[in-house]
């Protein structure tokens, strides 16, 4: 893979999206509703010209990761493209709003 073929993710705030560029063309993006204990994806859009170049799942392994890495909200996958690739990829289901991790006893009950 050359530079060229590279894809570069960056979060623009401004436009409310974490980008995609290849070769320095903007390649695709993950629009997202920001919120305080929540960000929602809303649209993921890739440029017909690079499909099957992985650019989708870098936008979504890179958006996913960066929430994570923040450490204090969860997502709401209201976009197709996200929420089948956190069906393709488990370790990211935690993320999820609402979901629960079979790492956490309940608490109710003592762990085993």
């Amino acid at each position: 893979m050359t530079d060229e073929d590279e894809v570069v993710v960056t979060r623009n705030e401004d436009e409310t999206r974490w980008e995609a560029h290849v070769g320095g063309v903007l390649a695709g993006f993950a629009a997202y509703r920001p919120g305080e204990r929540v960000v929602v994806f809303t649209h993921t859009e890739v440029d017909p010209a690079f499909k099957g170049r992985g650019v989708g799942d870098a936008l979504a392994r890179h958006a996913l990761d960066e929430v994570a890495a923040e450490g204090t909200r969860r997502v709401r996958p209201a976009c197709p493209f996200i929420r089948a690739w956190i069906d393709r990829h488990p370790d990211y289901a935690a993320l999820v709003q609402g979901a629960t991790t079979a790492a956490a006893p309940a608490p109710d009950r003592p762990e085993p």
